[in-house]
């Protein structure tokens, strides 16, 4: 930033941005240690900049000034006029230095409500995501707690058993959730308390480490011209290259001296404490994952039920189409069954017996008797379905509705196809904020 508001003294901003900007840009955003996002960095340039048109003594605003300032008005007079306007410039950078959010959040905001909105699941926002689903859990566990007990007083027997088992895998890791959050949340206080004394070893010994392969990337230049000065009998330029890379080892050797001896235990037990908080963390986001798969899916079969009913008479109509029309007429009428049952949740069963008999009406290969029979597996599978759905659109369905509507922007945060509004703004106030990640370098 001082060298840029130097420039400005000389130069104007175009030149300033493609002289400066590609030196400066990659090197802050690639280095961990920064602590930067590209946004803020060009708006802090470009804040800086803006000095470039007041700073004398080739100032664009002052030259315009000159222009149209009476002759009484001198250029002495102009420079110190804008001292001011130039401190202005310095606080509002200063203020942005020291506030990335008042950069980072329009931005982070604009895209989180937008229709391009970045998904839940996106990485990067897993942080902030899981500080929101941890404050909410903070201020409605009891009532989440009771919601998950509630679900589990449900009665489940009038469903088929594979889908009782998947509702019950979804509360426990509905519970499992809860308690791997508090630990992932214990798990980054402890990360947090020791970096305090981890992190100036960590600046000091990263800067050591590069230093040396600096000195080892100089050794293997040199050794190389060594070698090539020994094959053509260049005797003394070798023996000085020699000389010069016995100096260089030596020096690295000193270098590599100064790392602390406890650095490689003091490097393993804090490389512990990340660990244990990643792994908190991604048991965390599979078990709230899990907490609403299953039952988002079974809610969807249910709100598929009245296209599900509403195809009955076709279907037990299928044996005529099956028995009596020609052969195009009743592979079309089959295919275009089947895919509409393909379209509803749930359905698959029914979906795949009508399948099959599609397959035994082909040209060519058409079986009657095998398709009736796989028709009546499609009439068997239906009445199965059919008593059992309507079976949870009672109490079932209502205790299913409060549960996912009580986890689905916490714990099942994850599975939203968008963020609500609330949880938008939310991450985007969070995200504003710059993080620090060379600790896990």
């Amino acid at each position: 930033m001082a060298v840029i508001f130097v420039l400005g003294f000389f130069l104007d901003f175009i030149e300033i941005a493609v002289v400066v900007v590609p030196i400066v840009a990659p090197i802050l955003l690639s280095d961990p240690g920064a602590n930067i996002t590209a946004v803020w960095l060009g708006v802090m340039i470009g804040l800086n900049m803006q000095t470039s048109f007041l700073t004398p003594p080739f100032g664009f605003a002052l030259f315009y000034l000159r222009g149209v300032a009476p002759a009484v008005v001198k250029t002495v007079n102009i420079y110190k006029g804008v001292i001011a306007f130039i401190g202005l410039q310095l606080l509002a950078l200063a203020v942005v230095g020291y506030y990335p959010a008042l950069v980072n959040y329009l931005p982070n905001r604009a895209s989180l409500l937008s229709d391009n909105a970045p998904p839940p699941r996106n990485p990067k926002l897993q942080s902030c995501l899981e500080d929101y689903v941890y404050d909410r859990v903070q201020t409605r566990g009891d009532v989440i707690t009771t919601t998950i007990a509630n679900a589990r007083a449900i009665d489940l027997s009038a469903l088929p058993q594979d889908i009782q088992s998947d509702l019950g895998d979804a509360y426990d890791d509905a519970e499992a959730a809860l308690a791997a959050l508090d630990e992932a949340f214990a798990a980054q206080a402890a990360v947090e308390a020791g970096a305090g004394a981890y992190r100036p070893q960590l600046r000091t010994v990263r800067r050591i480490e590069k230093d040396v392969r600096d000195i080892e990337a100089h050794i293997d230049e040199l050794s190389q011209q060594a070698a090539f000065a020994k094959r053509a009998g260049q005797t003394d330029r070798a023996e000085a290259l020699e000389i010069e890379l016995a100096e260089l080892n030596r020096a690295r050797d000193a270098l590599q001296a100064t790392i602390p001896d406890t650095w490689e235990t003091v490097y393993s037990e804090f490389n512990q404490l990340t660990s244990a908080e990643q792994r908190a963390r991604m048991t965390y986001r599979r078990a709230a994952d899990g907490s609403i798969e299953a039952v988002a899916e079974f809610l969807d079969v249910l709100a598929a039920n009245d296209a599900f009913f509403a195809l009955e008479l076709e279907l037990r109509a299928l044996d005529n189409v099956i028995m009596d029309t020609e052969q195009p007429e009743a592979e079309a009428t089959v295919s275009d069954l089947t895919d509409r049952f393909n379209d509803l949740a749930g359905a698959n069963e029914v979906r795949s017996a009508l399948s099959k008999a599609r397959r035994e009406l082909r040209d060519g290969s058409i079986d009657r008797d095998k398709a009736l029979e796989h028709w009546a597996d499609a009439i068997a599978a239906y009445e199965d379905q059919t008593q059992w759905r309507r079976a949870a659109e009672g109490t079932i369905e209502t205790g299913l509705l409060a549960y996912s509507a009580e986890i689905s922007d916490t714990l099942g945060a994850r599975q939203q196809s968008r963020f609500t509004r609330e949880q938008a703004l939310y991450i985007a106030a969070c995200n504003s904020e710059h993080k620090d990640v060379s600790l896990n370098f």
